[in-house]
């Protein structure tokens, strides 16, 4: 769905002076772990648990902050009511979420997930995307991501920290930046080259990962691979290798989380 239009009619999926992605990317995360872990879907039953947005982490040691996009807490003692923003189900027209009528079905199968005063986090996401200029743009994704996993730890260690990043593997990419125009006249069509999305592919990479807790990175993290001209037309996810590797593979971030949740928050 299209993110806004200009003063031209032109409607863009993607803005880089907007957070939209992130969030869009961090509920769907959020959907698909709530149907993958029974204990999870049970806490947000009982309102053990809430979800909050952009919400302020702050490192203990140096007391540097972050927003994370999306996180999974505890409500804040003695603030347990539900905050007046929107339910989790009400996000979706909000934030324009595209949905199957299956996965419709299973959003209303759910119980109610409510945004709450946020207490202890127990799960931090965190969500980018590298959509053209790629080469440039590796050292400010890298460093993003990295302070967001450090932050996550550095607040709570028993938090799960949860990384994704969208790479766009188009050749061609029509960027709003670059298309302020008021003029009528053609589009400045930007010519991605093939290497800077595999460039990107392998810095990623590199981002750390922790088996357990004490441990420096992020608890799970998932790649995915996309084309996407950014003129209204389709979006496809383009395969492999496995979307970067097995241990980067969508449904494997999603599972990892779900597992580490039982393991962590059981009792």
């Amino acid at each position: 769905m299209p993110f806004t239009k200009d003063v031209r009619g032109r409607a863009w999926q993607y803005h880089s002076r907007s957070d939209r992605h992130s969030k869009i990317a961090c509920w769907a995360i959020m959907f698909d772990l709530l149907r993958e872990c029974p204990l999870l879907a049970g806490h947000v039953e009982r309102s053990v648990v809430g979800f909050g947005i952009n919400h302020e982490m702050r490192e203990f040691t140096t007391n540097r902050k972050k927003n994370l996009d999306l996180v999974i807490c505890t409500p804040r003692e003695g603030q347990g009511e539900p905050l007046p923003g929107k339910a989790f189900a009400e996000l979706v027209s909000a934030y324009g979420v595209a949905l199957s009528d299956d996965e419709m079905a299973s959003l209303r199968s759910l119980p109610p997930f409510l945004q709450r005063p946020t207490g202890s986090v127990r799960v931090a996401l965190e969500a980018k995307a590298a959509m053209t200029a790629h080469i440039r743009a590796i050292p400010r994704l890298f460093d993003e991501l990295n302070s967001s996993h450090l932050t996550i730890h550095a607040s709570s260690d028993v938090a799960l920290a949860g990384g994704f990043v969208m790479i766009n593997t188009a050749a061609e990419f029509i960027s709003p930046d670059l298309n302020k125009s008021t003029t009528p006249g053609p589009d400045v069509v930007s010519a991605n080259q093939p290497h800077g999305a595999e460039r990107v592919l392998e810095k990623i990479q590199q981002i750390p990962r922790r088996a357990r807790a004490g441990q420096d990175g992020f608890d799970a993290f998932g790649v995915l691979l996309i084309s996407m001209r950014n003129d209204g037309g389709p979006v496809t996810v383009v395969p492999g290798p496995d979307n970067g590797g097995a241990v980067f593979r969508y449904e494997q971030m999603v599972r990892r989380l779900a597992q580490l949740y039982e393991a962590r928050y059981n009792a």
